[in-house]
């Protein structure tokens, strides 16, 4: 018999909670819109009410502790990440824009060729 215990994905509850979160979103973006006639500072207020309500009821459910978790990880792995120095960037930006500008030749030279071979050896029609 096996040991392994059981992980439900979610619950009602919880899948009640993010629906929630997603209405407390879209009503802060409905909002932002619907006062339009109102000062920028009024609309973006409705709009960041929206969002940290949305977070918060987001934040109690299972999936959203989760996804915090996931988010303060790959935060944490990004600061790990070793970034090149300017000079590592632009030797390889320069290799890239010089193999862009080979292989755009190249594809217009074979092109040209095709054409060539096509129409005026094996078609016989001139341009």
């Amino acid at each position: 018999m096996s040991n392994q215990s059981v992980q439900t994905v979610s619950t009602t509850n919880d899948k009640f909670k993010v629906v929630l979160a997603v209405v407390a979103l879209v009503a802060g973006v409905v909002g932002f819109f619907y006062l339009a006639g109102q000062p920028t500072l009024v609309r973006a207020a409705a709009l960041v009410v929206g969002l940290l309500i949305s977070a918060g009821i987001a934040y109690t459910s299972t999936t959203g502790r989760e996804f915090m978790n996931f988010a303060k990880e790959s935060i944490r792995e990004t600061k790990k990440v070793v970034w090149p120095t300017r000079k590592e960037a632009t030797q390889i930006t320069l290799i890239v824009f010089g193999f862009v500008l080979v292989m755009a030749v190249f594809l217009w030279g074979t092109d040209k060729l095709l054409e060539f071979l096509l129409y005026d050896v094996i078609l016989g029609w001139k341009k």
